[in-house]
């Protein structure tokens, strides 16, 4: 019998926090293929600085830039991840976790946070764009045990536009709506808007697996993040919205970038990505 799945809001609140190590329990039902998904590394990484070098920062510092290397794979059971504050300036922090499991490497995070400062630049915001179709006028994709991967059973996709994966299309493109499970996040999770931008900015796969006509797995091999904090007030609940264009593609190697949409329309991160295809 396999064990239930196990909620986001549960396993953070499992992990625990000794100097400057933070240990958390991966489980089945988050894997990628052999490895974690990369999207909850991540995120165990961004909250593993907020623990270690976090608890004296003012209220109003946020999440502004991520830098992710992933150095080998993660699996079932325990993981470390040790952070360092390498500099605290007035307005930025630069924060690094480095994750590991049974002494192996398995990512290294970069962090940067900052304050909101004083300026005469005049605001720029972004506008999201009409959807090609709405989320609620879309079939959810099914989590097939076994076919789809294990962490997408925490997260309702909804393709709006771009090829599924391994349907033999023609778009370098996609446009998925994306929301996590009414039950897996509490809103009174502290710096849930900077958690679920990170989680949800790498959810979606690489489009490119929408051309392929046979399965293949695909691993992201380094990810930076651009983050916009959301506006005060702004709902982290609905539908978020993630459009990728694959860049350039050769080698087995895609370059593509990513607009993740809050779900009142604030724009929350760009995204850049490299990714192996192995098909």
């Amino acid at each position: 019998m396999s064990t239930p799945p196990v909620h986001l809001y549960d396993l953070l609140a499992a992990r625990t926090v000794s100097g400057s190590r933070v240990q958390a329990r991966i489980t089945e039902d988050w894997l990628q293929g052999r490895t974690t998904f990369g999207g909850l590394i991540a995120v165990l990484g961004v909250q593993a600085m907020r623990d270690i070098a976090g608890p004296a920062w003012p209220a109003d510092v946020s999440l502004r830039a991520l830098q992710t290397n992933f150095v080998g794979p993660v699996g079932v059971g325990q993981v470390d991840v040790d952070v360092t504050l390498l500099r605290e300036g007035k307005n930025v922090r630069q924060v690094q976790a480095t994750v590991s499991q049974g002494g192996q490497l398995a990512a290294v995070l970069l962090g940067v946070f900052g304050a909101p400062r004083e300026t005469s630049l005049p605001p720029l915001i972004p506008q999201r764009p009409a959807p090609l179709r709405e989320a609620d006028d879309l079939p959810a994709l099914p989590f097939v045990p076994g076919l789809t991967p294990n962490f997408t059973q925490h997260i309702d996709f909804r393709w709006s536009d771009g090829a599924l994966p391994f349907t033999g299309g023609q778009q370098w493109n996609s446009s998925i709506h994306m929301r996590l499970h009414g039950d897996e996040l509490p809103a009174e999770l502290a710096h849930l808007d900077e958690l679920l931008t990170v989680l949800l900015a790498d959810a979606a796969p690489t489009p490119v697996l929408g051309r392929l006509q046979k399965m293949g797995p695909a691993s992201s091999v380094s990810w930076a993040l651009e983050v916009r904090p959301l506006p005060a007030g702004s709902t982290t609940t609905g539908w978020w919205r993630v459009d990728k264009e694959a860049l350039a593609a050769a080698d087995g190697y895609v370059n593509e970038r990513a607009l993740l949409w809050a779900p009142d329309g604030s724009l929350a991160a760009y995204g850049y990505q490299v990714v192996a295809v192995y098909a």
